[in-house]
């Protein structure tokens, strides 16, 4: 397969597993009206203030994030590659009253189009599960630098390539990530929703869809840290921070993990700290 029917069969692997996850999440809808907010405080503090500022949130998935930063002020355009993803956020739009403008596109086309169309935004916003499905990183970030007004600023915020070395036990298993070498996945997106036990689900959890089996494949795309920050820089952008957190917000990537407050992941007791995920803030100038 080459690149773009990967992504086609990541499409499809999504839009199998969207229900599943959206079972879980309580009453989303009522959580957001209240004024409850599915960000976490490293996101929150890269980004700075949002009121008033257009951002373009990539791969936004069910749209929590996106319509959290709404409720802060951004004019928030949300774009993922899947149908059913996108279609459950802008139910969650309606149902909360949030306005942002979902997308159905995948995230190259959707940059290639914006930039020849020369739309720009004040913030590029990308969290949790990124980099992985990205097969081309350079096209990535330059079509994220291009849609980038200048002064604006490009938010990342993902898993640790570092954590990908260990296996279930915490023992080195594996090669660090590079060069986007693909993984087959023939068990497709999981439901990690449901795995997280509560710590993606802020406005509370539900049993919802049990056992949940995808019957479609995925493939995924190993990068290290390095490359990620190279990529941006090469696309003419400077990198103003790089964060490395010896935790992982919500999701419980290995089994025993202790949950701290503010729903902070970390290893169990007796395994040396070692990074769980990052931060970037870079800079168009």
């Amino acid at each position: 397969m080459n690149g773009r029917d990967l992504r086609e069969q990541n499409r499809r692997s999504w839009n199998a597993v969207v229900g599943a996850h959206d079972s879980h999440r309580g009453d989303l809808a009522g959580f957001l009206r209240s004024g409850g907010s599915t960000l976490f405080p490293e996101e929150l503090g890269l980004l700075g203030d949002v009121a008033g500022r257009s951002l373009a949130h990539l791969m936004c998935n069910s749209g929590g994030d996106s319509l959290s930063l709404a409720r802060l002020g951004a004019l928030v355009t949300g774009v993922d590659i899947s149908d059913r993803a996108i279609d459950s956020a802008r139910e969650l739009s309606r149902r909360s009253g949030l306005r942002a403008d979902f997308v159905r596109s995948d995230v190259y086309r959707w940059l290639e189009e914006s930039g020849r169309l020369g739309k720009t935004f004040d913030l590029v916003f990308a969290s949790y599960g990124v980099v992985c499905w990205l097969p081309d990183l350079r096209a990535w970030a330059g079509g994220a630098a291009r849609v980038l007004r200048t002064g604006g600023r490009l938010v990342l915020v993902d898993f640790h390539p570092a954590a990908d070395v260990f296996d279930e036990g915490w023992n080195l298993a594996w090669s660090y990530p590079s060069g986007g070498e693909t993984l087959l996945l023939e068990e497709g997106v999981g439901d990690y929703v449901a795995a997280s036990d509560g710590g993606l689900t802020p406005a509370g959890f539900f049993t919802g869809v049990r056992g949940f089996e995808n019957p479609e494949g995925c493939h995924l795309f190993r990068w290290g840290l390095g490359e990620i920050v190279t990529a941006l820089a090469d696309a003419g952008l400077g990198i103003a921070a790089l964060e490395e957190y010896p935790y992982s917000n919500g999701e419980r990537k290995f089994p025993g993990m202790r949950e701290l407050p503010g729903r902070r992941m970390f290893p169990p007791e007796g395994v040396p700290r070692v990074p769980l995920m990052y931060g970037i803030r870079a800079e168009k100038r």
